[in-house]
């Protein structure tokens, strides 16, 4: 009985001895994973993070906007005298020299109008001679007692009268043979008919035709296509580059692959307080007639820029209660906010005054959550995101365990 005894006992320290071993190892072996687990709960709290470095900025700047083609010289013509149009000789898009006939109004009011202002003036001529005879003759017998001094000064001054009444008499034939020359109505000058609102037998006054509503309206319109204006708003970023010398090309959706030279005439030096853009001409030769009035283009600016500022992408910048700000990676691989100042914004990218530095390491696209002074961990940038301000520092993170290497090895951008 005490024999099985003691290899009872033997039996159940064995087992004591076994547990407390089993036991010890399970202690081990979970502080171990606690101990990982908090390190790599550690780790993952710290944000991972892509940085560029600010580039040079480019030599030139480029700017693509709509444009408005309009004529160098533009002429709605209207009747200047009433009558029924007889005939018209230029049709649309006819090519018509200075002084060409456009069309003839037929104006039997103003022919009569005419005729009775040239009798008008015979009779004036014929008064005047009777008077300037009488004057002469009451003259001779001034100094007599056949006629008084009131007498000859009344005569005297009724020829006068009819001297003036002769002028006024000639200055109404010269109107109205003024007006008998617009009952052709004419080119002002070398151009293309764009449009003919009126046809034969329209009645048409000195406002213009007619139409049936009783508004009047143009009868031709010339257009002086040689040389064409284009009108452009340029917004206010882009205004320090309207100067003398900038040359600018134009496409139309009808020409394919064609460019026209324009260059910039004026502006009108002050902005749309709507728009914020700045009305702006440039001129573009047209000997060819390839291009039309009212034709819609885009208006490719290339001007020169300043190498030395620095730019960085858009979704680079900071805004916050201290400004604009960008964050700065440290040595110790900390984020430092730098406020910078702002220049001229180049689509994709902005020039960046002051701040940074070109061997600056800058967060793109920080968290809202970055804080200064945070610590950060690199990852290595994503291909074809902002290759142009791409560091070519591959980034290889050290960690303790192969887990986190094999994480390590498809690096994630982790948002805080």
């Amino acid at each position: 009985m005490s024999g099985f005894s003691k290899k009872t006992k033997a039996v159940f320290a064995f087992i004591a001895v076994g547990a407390v071993i089993y036991t010890g190892i399970e202690i081990v072996q979970r502080q171990h994973h606690v101990h990982v687990l908090v390190k790599e709960a550690k780790d993952s709290s710290i944000p991972r993070v892509q940085y560029i470095n600010p580039q040079t900025g480019p030599t030139v700047r480029n700017l693509t906007l709509p444009g408005n083609v309009t004529a160098w010289y533009q002429a709605p013509i209207y009747a200047q005298v009433s009558g029924y149009v007889k005939q018209w000789y230029k049709d649309f898009g006819a090519d018509v020299k200075a002084g060409d006939i456009l069309a003839t109004i037929d104006t039997p009011g103003l022919d009569a109008e005419y005729e009775a202002a040239r009798a008008n003036l015979k009779v004036a001529q014929t008064k005047y001679q009777l008077a300037k005879v009488t004057a002469q003759r009451w003259k001779a017998l001034s100094g007599t007692k056949a006629v008084s001094q009131q007498e000859v000064d009344v005569q005297a001054a009724n020829a006068k009268v009819q001297d003036a009444l002769v002028d006024a008499a000639k200055h109404d034939v010269d109107r109205y043979a003024a007006l008998q020359a617009f009952r052709s109505i004419r080119a002002p000058f070398d151009g293309v008919v764009t449009s003919r609102l009126t046809d034969v037998g329209d009645f048409v006054n000195d406002n213009g035709d007619l139409s049936r509503s009783g508004k009047a309206t143009e009868l031709f319109t010339v257009a002086d296509i040689h040389r064409l204006r284009v009108f452009v708003d340029v917004p206010q970023d882009y205004a320090s580059i309207l100067k003398s010398g900038v040359k600018a090309e134009l496409t139309a959706i009808q020409y394919p692959g064609k460019i026209f030279k324009a260059d910039y005439l004026t502006s009108a030096r002050a902005f749309n307080t709507t728009t914020r853009t700045v009305t702006t001409e440039l001129t573009v030769d047209n000997a060819s007639h390839l291009l039309w009035p009212g034709t819609f283009v885009n208006v490719h600016f290339i001007a020169p820029a300043d190498p030395n500022i620095l730019i960085l992408p858009e979704q680079a910048l900071i805004f916050r209660a201290q400004g604009m700000q960008v964050a700065v990676i440290g040595t110790d691989n900390r984020v430092r906010m730098h406020n910078v100042t702002l220049g001229n914004n180049l689509g994709k990218s902005v020039q960046i005054l002051s701040g940074v530095t070109k061997t600056d390491r800058v967060v793109n696209n920080p968290s809202a959550g970055l804080m200064d002074g945070q610590l950060v961990k690199l990852v290595d940038s994503t291909p074809g995101y902002n290759d142009d301000f791409q560091n070519t520092e591959q980034i290889t993170p050290k960690h303790e365990n192969e887990s986190l290497k094999k994480n390590a090895a498809q690096p994630v951008e982790v948002q805080q």
